[in-house]
Formats: structure tokens, sequence, C-alpha cells
């Protein structure tokens, strides 16, 4: 490798979590809103029903989003919301992206 030549070894470092494109959709998704329900996030997103549910629930479970379960009427009601933690974490995916695009 040359000198000229970019270095992408950190790009091994980026955060696998948020880097997965449906996860990725799911949190810009939540960065632009204060919480949404299950069928906007569907929308929005374009995932199918099963894949948004097994993402989401990927994650809560590392505490960047939220998941609000209950009822609306009698009708189940989903509502998810991003917390500080993937706030954070998205922010700091989009400066490490930047970072390495910059090279170019």
């Amino acid at each position: 490798m040359s000198s000229s030549d970019p270095d992408f070894s950190d790009l091994a470092a980026i955060n696998r979590m948020v880097h997965e494109p449906a996860r990725l959709a799911i949190l810009a998704v939540l960065a632009g809103c204060e919480s949404c329900d299950f069928q906007f996030l569907l929308n929005m997103t374009q995932l199918s029903k099963g894949n948004l549910s097994a993402q989401t629930i990927k994650l809560s479970e590392t505490g960047y989003i939220e998941i609000e379960k209950g009822f609306n009427g009698r009708m189940p009601s989903t509502r998810y919301r991003i917390t500080p933690a993937g706030r954070q974490a998205l922010a700091q995916y989009s400066q490490h992206l930047k970072l390495i695009l910059n090279r170019f």
C-alpha cells in the first residue's frame, strides 16, 4: 500500500448495530420524531413486519430505542422512541462515516 492509498482500517470499528441498513433506517426515522407507532415506522422504513419487529427488538436490547406496548381502546398499540444512547450512537456513527468518506 502506498502513502497515497486511503487507510480504511478504522472501518472495522464502525458500530455494526447502527450500520445494518434496517436498523439505520429505524434510528433515522425515530431521530426525526418524538415517538411513532408500528404502522408509521413500517411505512417509513418499507421493511416487512417481521423484519421491523426483529430489528426493533435488537435495538431495544442495546438500549438504543424504547418500545411501549399498550392498547388504543381494544386495539393493541406499539410505540417506539429513540433513547439518548440511541441518539448518541447515531451521531457517532454519522461522524465516523463522514471521517472515512472525507478521505476521498
